[in-house]
């Protein structure tokens, strides 16, 4: 649709309602914004001579526009993240993530192709931010994302096991494109808790794009996963079609504290 930007002038003190029919029939439809603005942009269209695909264009532009606010700000809180952090706030000079490997991300092509990211290294080197980070540009580009801890995501795991709705709860969960869990590692799982993560695991294989991040390197999540071949069977599946990043380098949250900065 080409855009045509019209300048309108001041609005009258008193501008004539939508007759009520017409209202009506936009709440029934619910194009809430039209309705909200269908009488000011029907008065200056009159005064200055528009077109009726000049009205009806300006009026499409409001309604798509205030939906598309609508469902960016759905998406960022059905998405539930901790805290705010965005890829404009993450200093990549300073990190350990290649600049090429972050441009790649932050594209989101990995995302649409229902490929993986699995982010490794130390605590306090970036991968909960690079996370979120990109899971707010999801958002933004109109994808759906679900960010949980592993602790949270085992926790809603554990409760759809004990209604006998555990498949129902994995397939609300995949219903977004890109599922994050963060924190993998930092509590061990029993072996029902490993037996869910892998359920997860491989109903998202080749269909959602997962993120996952860990402190620990991959040979030792035998640590935290004690059913060996089920813990393999979850890195097979994830590491296929993924890219994996090792981060590394002082921790930013005890930087800041040594030098004064903020803590984040």
């Amino acid at each position: 649709m080409t855009t045509t930007t019209r300048s309108k002038p001041a609005a009258p003190k008193s501008i004539p309602e939508l007759s009520a029919d017409l209202d009506a029939g936009l709440r029934r439809l619910k194009l809430a914004t039209v309705r909200r603005q269908a009488a000011e942009v029907l008065h200056v269209a009159k005064t200055q001579r528009w077109t009726p695909e000049e009205v009806l264009r300006t009026l499409i532009e409001a309604e798509l526009a205030a939906r598309d606010v609508s469902n960016a700000a759905n998406r960022l809180k059905a998405a539930a993240f901790p805290v705010t952090k965005t890829l404009d706030t993450f200093d990549v000079a300073v990190s350990s993530i290649p600049a090429a490997t972050f441009d790649y991300l932050s594209s989101l092509e990995w995302v649409r192709a229902q490929h993986n990211l699995c982010l490794i290294g130390p605590p306090g080197t970036g991968k909960s931010h690079t996370l979120i980070g990109l899971g707010h540009a999801a958002v933004t580009a109109g994808l759906k994302v679900r960010y949980f801890t592993a602790a949270d995501l085992i926790d809603t795991l554990y409760r759809g096991l004990a209604d006998n709705t555990v498949g129902k709860v994995i397939d609300t969960i995949l219903r977004a494109d890109l599922v994050i869990c963060d924190e993998i590692g930092f509590a061990p799982l029993d072996d029902t808790g490993t037996q869910l993560l892998f359920r997860l695991v491989a109903a998202a294989y080749e269909r959602r794009a997962l993120a996952v991040a860990s402190h620990w390197p991959f040979e030792q999540w035998g640590r935290f996963l004690p059913e060996h071949t089920t813990a393999a069977s979850i890195l097979d599946r994830l590491l296929h079609h993924s890219t994996v990043v090792v981060t590394d380098g002082d921790s930013y949250r005890m930087r800041h504290r040594t030098t004064g900065g903020d803590r984040h």
